[in-house]
């Protein structure tokens, strides 16, 4: 609400039935994510091959939570991508496409993190630890967008008690209003230019 940017159509997405399977009629692997964007679209008086563009120079910032180390269990997280409460922001990364990011996502976010000076942090699954999904992976079957995960780190997540720094909060606002502030054009697989 706090962020503007005349040149873009913003869309929150918010998906449901996570916890339960999100191949459900409002899970993040239905319909709804795209066919309210081809809504939008047509409504705007857009083709089709319009809305293809527009895909294709789009952007997803798939906004989850991540792992912290956990005091209790440092051993659960792998030596070198850890991430810790209060320390920022946290970019998600899996060699088996569980995330969304890649080189290009993480680049670019990098950068509006950095504009935004919300400090940033990374995090990747040990590699004999099977990590889950996100629903940006899982909408990603759907609409094909460029998109990064990531998310604020915390303890016992899935838990009735999940705890999170107040810090991370105020820099994921930041992040996340520059994010919406900035006009990010994408121009072929490897330029990217911010306004």
């Amino acid at each position: 609400m706090d962020a503007s940017d005349n040149g873009a159509v913003n869309v929150y997405c918010c998906f449901d039935n996570e916890e339960v399977g999100s191949n459900t009629k409002q899970g993040a692997m239905s319909t709804f994510l795209k066919d309210t964007l081809k809504r939008i679209n047509s409504a705007l008086g857009k083709t089709a091959d319009e809305y293809y563009q527009a895909v294709a120079k789009s952007f997803l910032v798939s906004c989850d939570n991540a792992h912290a180390v956990h005091p209790n269990h440092p051993e659960k997280t792998d030596e070198v991508n850890r991430s810790f409460m209060n320390k920022g922001l946290v970019i998600k990364e899996s060699a088996n496409q569980k995330y969304t990011t890649d080189a290009f996502s993480r680049a670019l976010f990098t950068e509006i993190c950095r504009q935004a000076q919300a400090p940033v942090q990374t995090f990747a699954n040990r590699s004999d630890s099977v990590g889950g999904s996100t629903l940006g992976n899982l909408s990603n079957t759907q609409v094909s967008v460029h998109a990064v995960d990531m998310g604020l780190p915390q303890l016992a997540m899935h838990s009735s008690y999940e705890t999170a720094g107040s810090k991370d909060t105020l820099y994921a606002y930041q992040a996340l209003k520059q994010f919406f502030s900035t006009m990010v054009s994408i121009e072929g697989s490897d330029q990217v230019s911010f306004s």
